[in-house]
């Protein structure tokens, strides 16, 4: 599987270069930030018109994911749907996908922000999960240990051939990892943002994904 292999608390996981996180011991992929239905949603609010392939495009790469990996048990780690309308406004032909990719599998919930609630569809819904020695939730608390949580959708940036590149990225310490958001559409938010530099320790790595999740140090 092509990733950045690392351990939090003793747990061997991987970050993959599609942006999720694999904990191959607990047969486990966990995903953040899906924010399906997000064109619907801005189109609603009376915002830019986008095409609608968002959520297509979100579950065709998690459909890959979920054959590649052969996961039994799914975590989406909060605003897996834009707002909790998009939840209940996705057309039938989506909400079928999904339900035929939660088939056989756990399929856990974490609430988040945009989604804070029940979204109509089968699965755990849950405010976190504590998976010892790991805790799943959708933002980082300070303190936290052996946290696995989204939200922010950070990005980082290198130098690649002499041309910038700027990507999603894993947020990677000895306390916690802060997962890139994985659906289309959705924006980030530079490493050195305060916020970021303020909840991950000095020694902090990001993984860039895309092709081969490249690892540096977070950029501050």
């Amino acid at each position: 599987m092509n990733g950045y292999n690392f351990t939090l608390s003793g747990a061997p996981l991987v970050a993959m270069s599609s942006g999720a996180l694999w904990w191959p011991e607990q047969d486990l992929l966990v995903v953040s930030d899906l924010h399906l239905g997000k064109s619907e949603r801005i189109a609603r609010r009376g915002g830019a018109s986008l095409p609608p392939y968002d959520t297509r495009d979100t579950l065709t790469r998690l459909a890959a994911d979920l054959a590649l990996s052969h996961a039994r048990t799914v975590i989406c780690l909060g605003d897996s749907f834009d707002d909790l309308d998009a939840a209940h406004a996705l057309p039938s032909e989506e909400r079928q996908w999904i339900f035929r990719l939660q088939a056989g599998r756990r399929w856990v919930w974490i609430e988040g922000n945009h989604d804070p609630g029940p979204i109509g569809f089968d699965g755990a819904h849950l405010a976190e999960l504590p998976l010892a020695p790991l805790t799943f939730r959708h933002i980082a608390q300070d303190g936290a240990s052996g946290e696995v949580s989204g939200h922010y959708h950070p990005k980082a940036s290198l130098s690649l051939g002499g041309r910038n590149v700027t990507r999603p990225a894993f947020l990677i310490d000895s306390n916690r990892i802060i997962l890139p958001a994985y659906g289309t559409y959705t924006g980030g938010l530079q490493t050195q943002a305060p916020i970021l530099s303020a909840l991950m320790r000095p020694e902090a790595i990001a993984v860039l994904t895309g092709g081969t999740p490249t690892a540096i140090p977070m950029p501050r």
